[in-house]
């Protein structure tokens, strides 16, 4: 199943995220990934969701999202095409012996340090999905104590508006 990822506007409403969760969930298609934020317009919010599904399923989803009221847009954003971006923090276990190459990897992937500790330290990396799990193959050795991502968000080029 191929990932997508659709950019919406919404008014800036309260429940408007729990009726979009809550089509998704009725009709049984999966959230990859959300993420929420009001725009340069205070009275309207971008949602951001990656979901998978083929064409057919795609089709639906953007024509059951249309009908809900407070949505103005639905877009799909091309991830290769377009800006598309996600932020993540992850926790990688290190020693006296193995920092250094640790974080001599991280400058390759401009990986920011942004906490030290006797026996791990945090990285902040943004960048496109084939970015972070390349990031991620190469801290697996060293061992990974956790993450947390928040999920692709993304504008399109150029002149193009939502």
């Amino acid at each position: 199943m191929k990932k997508h990822v659709l950019s919406l506007l919404v008014e800036n409403n309260s429940g408007v995220l729990s009726r979009i969760a809550g089509l998704f969930a009725r009709r049984g298609y999966n959230i990859d990934s959300l993420t929420v934020g009001i725009t340069e317009n205070t009275k309207v919010s971008r949602i951001t969701i990656v979901t998978s599904g083929d064409e057919k399923t795609l089709e639906q989803i953007k024509k059951q999202l249309n009908k809900i009221i407070d949505v103005i847009k639905v877009l799909e954003i091309d991830p290769d095409k377009e800006v598309c971006r996600e932020l993540v923090f992850i926790k990688v276990k290190a020693t006296d012996g193995n920092r250094s190459d640790i974080i001599s990897i991280s400058k390759l992937f401009r990986a920011n340090v942004v906490d030290v500790g006797r026996e791990s330290l945090v990285f902040e990396i943004t960048g496109i999905y084939s970015k972070v799990e390349a990031f991620f193959r190469m801290m697996e050795p060293y061992g990974i104590l956790e993450f947390v991502r928040s999920g692709a968000t993304g504008l399109q080029r150029g002149k193009n508006l939502l």
